[in-house]
């Protein structure tokens, strides 16, 4: 019996031991990664709800933790170029290849382009995010950054989640849009809390990243995106929309101390900074346009109920507050910033209010390829409407 108890005890030693010197590693070897590396998704969108998109989004992710091909290492002449913001930046609902940064990627590797900047390949590592606002690119940043070798260029689109958070609490005029928990921004934290559970172990985790690195991770979700069609209706059905202008000012100084704090950590580790200036669709809504909208409501609808919302005219002027905020910015550090919002005039640029379809996302890849070659800013429109299904740029250029 002693024998026993003392293999026992021993056992239970060896177990405590290894288990902190798991966490010990996890905490001072390890990296913060926005998405799981070497993990592919693969979203079947709803096709009644998303008739306007593809019916397969795959969503690829390599092993520094970036949407977008594994880097290419220790290639001469690689221009590195990381891709960080919101949604808008993340374009979940679209195919990889059809997302702008990936579009991005294949304008500047053609050989005009190359020559331009220099470089034999091009690489764009995507690090959006649904619900990052300027707050959590700040945390992200000052995170994810210290991690990469110098990179060649940083862009940045960033604004909407700050006003949609705030508008989510009801715009109080004293308090700021709350800020997404650091635990939730990253798919792989050092700072990861663990328990003595042994699904909480540290010892589970190092399992289950030797697995996914060894046979990599494939998930496929079925009708994503399907919450949109209740979360469309409860907009339309609001029962009461408010439509006065609340005080920004508090949600201005806050975007204002985070987006300024993020963008000087960009210019610290990049040769280049481009703000792109995210944005929305505003025009004269036909009645089909707003039937697609689901933004402006207080309270998340991808979870609860909402039956009180901000009118569309008042989400727009408070979208066109922070865009002002951002060039202001943008323009006391130095940092050119490229408007977007010309260009993506049309319907058939967005699925809703603020996201792109296929066509939207080439226009953004084709805009933002001539700002980093040829120092463009101001782009010029496109000469026609591009077709929902297009794959390439016309020439001169959520939450699930």
């Amino acid at each position: 019996m002693s024998v026993w108890l003392a293999l026992a005890g021993a056992m239970v030693v060896a177990v405590i031991v290894a288990e902190g010197a798991a966490r010990w590693w996890i905490r001072r070897r390890s990296r913060y990664f926005v998405w799981t590396p070497s993990t592919t998704l693969e979203n079947r969108m709803a096709a009644d709800v998303f008739p306007e998109l593809e019916p397969r989004a795959r969503f690829e992710i390599n092993t520094d933790g970036e949407r977008g091909s594994d880097v290419p290492r220790d290639q001469p002449g690689l221009f590195r170029i990381l891709a960080a913001g919101g949604s808008a930046v993340e374009c979940f609902a679209l195919d990889q290849p059809k997302t702008w940064p990936s579009l991005l990627e294949r304008h500047l590797n053609e050989p005009g382009n190359l020559h331009s900047l220099g470089a034999r390949r091009v690489h764009v590592g995507n690090v959006g995010h649904s619900g990052v606002g300027s707050a959590e690119l700040d945390a992200i940043l000052a995170r994810l950054l210290p991690q990469y070798r110098r990179l060649d260029a940083i862009l940045i689109m960033v604004g909407a989640s700050d006003v949609y958070h705030w508008l989510e609490e009801g715009a109080r005029p004293s308090h700021p849009p709350p800020s997404v928990p650091e635990a939730l921004l990253f798919a792989r934290n050092p700072a990861k809390r663990f328990g003595w559970k042994p699904s909480r172990w540290a010892l589970a985790e190092l399992t289950l990243r030797l697995h996914r690195s060894l046979l990599g991770r494939h998930e496929v979700k079925e009708r994503a995106g399907a919450w949109f069609a209740a979360a469309r209706r409860m907009r339309a059905e609001a029962t009461e929309v408010r439509s006065t202008l609340p005080d920004s000012r508090i949600l201005l100084s806050h975007f204002e101390q985070h987006f300024r704090r993020a963008v000087n950590r960009a210019q610290a580790h990049a040769d280049r900074v481009l703000v792109l200036r995210q944005p929305w669709f505003d025009k004269d809504y036909t009645a089909e346009e707003r039937a697609r909208f689901w933004h402006g409501g207080v309270g998340k609808p991808w979870k609860e109920k909402v039956t009180t919302y901000f009118s569309l005219e008042v989400v727009n002027q408070l979208l066109s507050q922070v865009d002002a905020r951002v060039v202001t910015i943008a323009d006391s550090l130095g940092v050119p910033h490229l408007d977007l919002r010309p260009l993506l005039n049309d319907g058939s640029h967005y699925y809703d209010h603020d996201h792109y379809t296929a066509a939207g996302a080439a226009i953004v890849a084709a805009a933002v390829a001539a700002a980093l070659v040829r120092g463009r800013t101001t782009p010029e429109p496109p000469p026609r409407i591009p077709s929902a299904t297009q794959t390439t740029a016309p020439s001169p250029s959520g939450r699930w």
